[in-house]
């Protein structure tokens, strides 16, 4: 695997900053938020929209607090702390605990396989581990997928698992990992045979040829 995008941090930063509200909306859709992307726009522009569930209101604006805090802090160490912060950003308010690693079981929708109570030991091993892949933009499909099997939270491990992802790529300047909407039912159904298999080949492809993005130069 190669990195298909070399900018520099500020080149990437302006990317982010441009790609924001469809970030947020396909990290939203990713999670099942029903919203669309009107609405998360007006959201995000202060604006009230009717009908809308107030947790679906929430994920948005968390959503938009996660990416405020990861580019603040863009060159910071990725390391669990990090990883803890930016998911008592985007699970505020909606799971039984937010920013401290699952205590307890939970399961999957979909999928025979439960994932082990967290250790924090191994976690953070399994981070410097992840943290030691050469190639950047495998780094960062690794951290993802690895981080959604996990399932490290309670809550929000997908939106979290993405985040994540693109503090890895933006740090180094290559590019943005985002699952748009018309790639989202193939990416679940290879998700799925990932966590029952735990085998990475059977998804990160799909990623690398459809969910990173760029800018391309002329």
């Amino acid at each position: 695997m190669k990195d298909l995008y070399n900018l520099t941090l500020e080149q990437n930063i302006f990317l982010a900053k441009k790609l924001i509200v469809e970030n947020i909306y396909n990290s939203a859709r990713l999670e099942g938020c029903n919203v669309t992307f009107p609405d998360t726009q007006t959201i995000l522009d202060g604006i009230s929209v009717p009908n809308l569930r107030i947790s679906d209101i929430e994920c948005v604006l968390n959503l938009r607090d996660a990416w405020k805090f990861l580019l603040d802090n863009i060159t910071k160490p990725f390391e669990l702390e990090f990883v803890c912060k930016i998911n008592s950003y985007v699970a505020r308010n909606e799971s039984l605990e937010w920013g401290v690693l699952r205590t307890g079981t939970v399961g999957i929708s979909g999928t025979g396989y439960v994932p082990p109570t967290p250790v924090r030991e191994s976690v953070v091993q399994e981070i410097e581990r992840i943290n030691n892949i050469e190639n950047v933009t495998e780094r960062a499909i690794k951290y993802f997928l690895w981080g959604m099997r996990n399932q490290l939270f309670w809550d929000g491990n997908k939106r979290t698992s993405t985040l994540c992802a693109n503090k890895i790529l933006i740090k180094e300047g290559k590019g943005i990992l985002s699952v748009k909407e018309q790639n989202l039912r193939e990416f679940n159904q290879r998700l799925t045979d990932f966590y029952n298999s735990n085998d990475y080949t059977v998804i990160e492809d799909f990623i690398y040829d459809n969910c990173i993005r760029g800018i391309d130069f002329k």
